[in-house]
């Protein structure tokens, strides 16, 4: 299935490695709130280490805008890490140019050094081909592990390939098996459920979808445009009134397994505290909205999910970070931790709230990337990845 050389095809030993990693991580008064991508990318980063490599690690973190903004500096990461580590990590303030040539060069065998995010440089985005030149004169091996930006070709993921020897990391690799059997090769019934605020972000991905899987359950915000091309009204709810035409046109592709919610949970306005009530598809009154699916549908998604062989799942249900909305994701989360499905999760709102209800230990996989996440399921190429050598 995974046809890209990895770290295990190539002799490391006494060599630098530059390893674009997803460290792209929530920060809060420089402490890390939630380490999750760093923890996933660990396996690679201790075997090169156990393999006498030299390691130096880059990512992007946040969106800067066209330069250095200390609120973006991967410092922090790099303190956290030399405690997930128990060794020192060294830290330099920039991802090209003399200190950090000057830091690699340094380097031996067993030492870690995180570079300066990537983003600083405008350059990265466009794939600038000096850029990444710059980049891969630091070291000898380029190593992917990060899964979370494979589908942008910037000069960190795909620019800097032309340069080095290039191939995947562990997590990447894993990534790729799980989402890559699902789309392939799913084990039967494939259930995927699909959920967020906007079809338009997911038009792609549910059309793919619609040709593979068995089901495709479908909540959250997007329902809302689903009903509407229906004929229903949705009150105040979030609606694409841009998008029905697309709506109606994957109703009538997927009639036999598009589902959509039976009922739902609605609040007189957006509010954590807003007063809510359940009812059936009708129209909803005018002021009132949709925020979550309700006890019913959560009834009917949880007897297909507990009959599936693959379950993909991407997009809460409702508002789940209003606790009062939360249940319909929820209900799902149990579900889909219940069932004996090989089950992934991609997306950071889904992994949120398999996190919150405390059911991450019974899922198969859990994606680290969102976007990426989201290209597979909708049959693209990812630049990052193609960009690696082949097998």
């Amino acid at each position: 299935m995974f046809n890209k050389k990895s770290i295990t095809d190539i002799d490391v030993r006494g060599k630098r490695v530059l390893v674009r990693v997803d460290y792209n991580v929530p920060i809060k008064d420089d402490k890390i709130t939630d380490d999750t991508r760093i923890v996933a990318a660990m396996p690679t980063l201790e075997y090169l280490l156990n393999h006498d490599a030299a390691v130096i690690l880059f990512s992007h973190l946040g969106r800067p805008k066209g330069g250095p903004d200390p609120k973006y500096s991967l410092r922090p990461v790099a303190a956290h890490l030399s405690g997930l580590l128990g060794k020192p990590v060294a830290f330099v303030d920039d991802c090209v140019g003399p200190v950090a040539e000057a830091a690699s060069k340094a380097l031996k065998p067993g030492d870690v050094l995180v570079l300066e995010n990537t983003r600083f440089h405008p350059e990265e985005e466009k794939n600038d081909p000096e850029l990444a030149k710059k980049m891969a004169s630091l070291a000898e091996i380029y190593v992917n592990d990060a899964f979370g930006s494979a589908h942008r070709a910037h000069a960190s993921t795909e620019g800097v390939t032309h340069y080095l020897p290039a191939v995947a990391g562990f997590l990447m690799e894993k990534e790729i098996q799980y989402l890559g059997q699902a789309i392939a090769d799913p084990k039967r019934p494939f259930v995927a459920i699909l959920g967020g605020a906007k079809i338009s972000d997911k038009i792609g991905v549910i059309r793919n979808l619609l040709t593979k899987a068995d089901k495709v359950l479908i909540g959250g915000g997007m329902a809302n445009t689903f009903f509407k091309a229906q004929g229903y009204s949705v009150g105040d709810s979030l609606c694409e009134v841009e998008a029905l035409e697309t709506a109606s046109q994957l109703l009538q592709s997927g009639s036999s397994n598009l589902c959509l919610p039976v009922d739902v949970v609605i609040g007189d306005r957006f509010d954590a505290e807003a007063e809510k009530k359940t009812m059936a598809i009708a129209s909803i009154p005018d002021g009132w909205r949709i925020l979550d699916i309700g006890p019913k549908t959560v009834e009917s998604f949880g007897k297909t999910l507990a009959g599936a062989g693959t379950i993909v799942w991407n997009g809460p249900m409702g508002v789940f970070e209003f606790p009062r909305f939360a249940e319909g994701t929820v209900g799902v989360a149990k579900a889909v931790a219940a069932s004996k499905a090989v089950s992934i999760i991609g997306g950071g709102d889904s992994v949120a709230a398999i996190n919150q209800a405390g059911l991450a230990d019974k899922i198969t996989h859990i994606s680290t990337g969102g976007g990426a996440s989201l290209e597979m399921l909708e049959g693209l190429e990812l630049p990052g990845l193609v960009a690696l050598q082949d097998k």
